[in-house]
């Protein structure tokens, strides 16, 4: 008896080792290091619903000298998660990368600046050094200076740009007037590290008229030519989708979720419980649902991008940038 019951026990092992390798396996990279900016991924993790889809999704947190464009051009990732003015613009380059799915609705970039800059209006910028990321973060910077008709080396008549690296060093140090902020991270690393907000200025894109999207998911034109490959993005979608729901409706678990998984070990409960909430408010909004690219949406960053003055971002309007069909198919619309 004893000799039947280990043979049916390692029949059951064989049996759960034959089922997890039959998972079908996807890398995506991620556009920065593990926090809650990408939760909804971990909690559909963590939760089994990539499991569920028949999916084994393997995460990369990036960093700041990780550029997801190039990461997935050199085969690393399957999907990464970029921002649309970066995507347009490596598009133009020569790496056809397609939007297949849009989680963020509304953007969460500023620039924040220090009052006793004597910055009162986005005219003042003229003469001040600017922190501001690269790894095509750069764009929607670059898009906005050109409308303003400021140079970006230097000079009396434009700004000097600081290639702003993980923190917020250069705004508490004074080495920059202004520096690149997120709605929902760096400003608040700002106030945490002692300055207050009624020190601060802050310019948010949106208001300026220079708002662009930002995470969406990206694929390879190539990608979407093999329809097995369809398929395993479609329920990874589906998956995600089902992953920033439950995300949005569980803020404080989901921040949870995401520290269980850095392991760099560099993020506090207070700060990506916080961060949460206001990524909650940038997914919001899309009449269609989560993960659903509006054409205006896209056409109002396509617009932004080409409407510098000396030196637009991306020149020539874009042709199969974005599809609905991976969208479309997860979600059964």
């Amino acid at each position: 008896m004893k000799k039947l019951v280990t043979l049916a026990a390692l029949s059951a092992l064989a049996l759960t080792a034959t089922a997890a390798e039959a998972k079908d396996k996807l890398t995506l990279q991620l556009k920065w290091v593990t926090q809650a900016q990408f939760a909804g991924y971990y909690v559909a993790k963590d939760k089994g619903f990539y499991d569920d889809a028949g999916l084994d999704v393997t995460i990369k947190p990036g960093g700041p000298d990780i550029a997801p464009p190039q990461v997935i051009a050199a085969g690393g990732a399957d999907v990464v998660i970029d921002w649309m003015p970066s995507a347009l613009a490596t598009r133009e380059k020569g790496v056809p990368l397609v939007n297949i799915a849009q989680i963020f609705k509304k953007s969460g970039m500023m620039l924040t600046c220090r009052k006793d800059a004597g910055i009162k209006s986005p005219a003042d910028f003229k003469g001040h050094t600017l922190g501001v990321w690269f790894y095509g973060n750069e764009y929607p910077f670059l898009s906005w200076m050109s409308k303003l008709g400021l140079g970006t080396t230097g000079g009396a008549n434009g700004v000097k740009v600081l290639k702003q690296g993980f923190n917020v060093d250069p705004i508490l140090q004074k080495q920059a007037s202004c520096v690149s902020t997120m709605t929902y991270n760096e400003y608040w690393q700002i106030i945490d590290a002692g300055i207050p907000a009624n020190e601060l200025q802050v310019y948010k894109y949106e208001d300026q008229g220079v708002s662009t999207m930002e995470d969406g998911l990206y694929t390879l034109e190539k990608t979407l030519n093999d329809p097995k490959m369809v398929d395993k993005l479609a329920r990874f979608v589906k998956a995600s989708i089902k992953g920033w729901d439950y995300a949005m409706k569980n803020v404080n678990e989901a921040a949870d979720i995401v520290l269980e998984n850095d392991a760099s070990g560099a993020q506090t409960e207070k700060h990506q419980r916080r961060m949460m909430g206001e990524i909650a408010k940038l997914i919001e909004g899309s009449a269609k649902g989560i993960g659903y690219l509006d054409p205006a949406d896209y056409q109002r960053t396509v617009d932004t991008l080409m409407s510098g003055k000396s030196d637009p971002v991306i020149t020539k309007v874009p042709t199969g940038a974005y599809t609905h069909a991976v969208w479309k198919k997860a979600t059964g619309m």
